[in-house]
């Protein structure tokens, strides 16, 4: 059996979406109303990181797992599902984490608690396969309400290039760990998109396939910071916007081949993706 955790996030609902009707799935969530509908061999359960007795009866039975946490002020929670898995003898833990942790200037506080959990799970035993994408193109929608109201686009750094990795790509690579961890186990891969782009450019390939005139706004540091502060706890605040800050000086403009080497076709790019989810930019 195969166990998701994530299942009602951008990667987890992907994942399975495509593990459905391939063999036993169960799908770990904290709220069912919101979970995927289950295909056949599915099953979803309740369960919670901060619960380690929901984590254990999750895991019972479970032979290769998805990890996705979320929150880097609530390191326990992979503390917990590590603890679980050992008990529960998991073979194998596919664990996504971000490719910011192979940068040594990368010291913000998401950072650290990634590579943190990185080698949690090398010094638990378990057998592990590490997912490190870049930014996800699927960040972008943040952009479709004032896209669809007043056809703007604002965001820092309007030159800063970033090789954004369509959500889809690390579904598909999330599937091939987790289906043959023989040949997955023990590997780090980085997720990156075909090319770097910058918002800017992001911004005019939404115009050109909406067909729409689309204004692009540098937000200045401060401000986008203020605006990260009314969506996050501050520590987070912070180190996204010291992230977004790192970037603009070409530390995420690194173009890598494994998406293309372990899918055999080439990794998506922004335009394919854009494509797929016009809708959601639509006046």
């Amino acid at each position: 059996m195969i166990l998701v955790t994530g299942a009602t996030g951008t990667v987890g609902r992907l994942v399975a979406e495509r593990l459905s009707g391939t063999g036993r799935v169960r799908l770990l969530v904290r709220a069912p109303h919101r979970a995927p509908a289950p295909g056949p061999g599915t099953e979803t359960v309740v369960g919670d990181f901060d619960d380690p007795g929901s984590l254990r009866a999750a895991l019972t039975g479970v032979r290769s797992a998805l990890l996705v946490t979320t929150n880097p002020l609530a390191p326990a929670q992979d503390e917990n599902f590590v603890t679980a898995a050992r008990a529960a003898r998991v073979a194998h833990v596919v664990k996504l984490s971000a490719q910011a942790v192979t940068d040594p200037g990368a010291t913000d506080l998401v950072t650290r608690w990634q590579r943190d959990n990185e080698e949690l799970l090398r010094a638990s035993g378990l057998p592990w396969t590490f997912l490190r994408p870049r930014a996800f193109m699927s960040n972008t929608l943040g952009w479709a309400g004032s896209i669809r109201k007043e056809g703007v686009v604002r965001a820092p750094h309007a030159g800063s290039r970033n090789a954004t990795v369509d959500p889809r790509d690390i579904a598909d690579v999330a599937v091939r760990a987790l289906t043959d961890p023989d040949r997955h186990a023990g590997h780090a891969y980085a997720l990156t998109g075909p090319e770097a782009l910058t918002p800017a450019r992001q911004t005019e390939i939404l115009a050109e396939l909406l067909q729409r005139s689309l204004v692009f706004e540098e937000l200045p540091p401060d401000q986008f910071l203020r605006g990260l502060l009314r969506r996050y706890p501050a520590p987070v605040a912070r180190a996204l916007a010291e992230s977004s800050e790192r970037g603009r000086h070409g530390s995420k403009t690194h173009v890598d081949p494994t998406v293309a080497e372990l899918l055999g076709r080439p990794a998506g790019t922004y335009r394919e993706w854009a494509a797929a989810h016009l809708d959601a930019f639509r006046a």
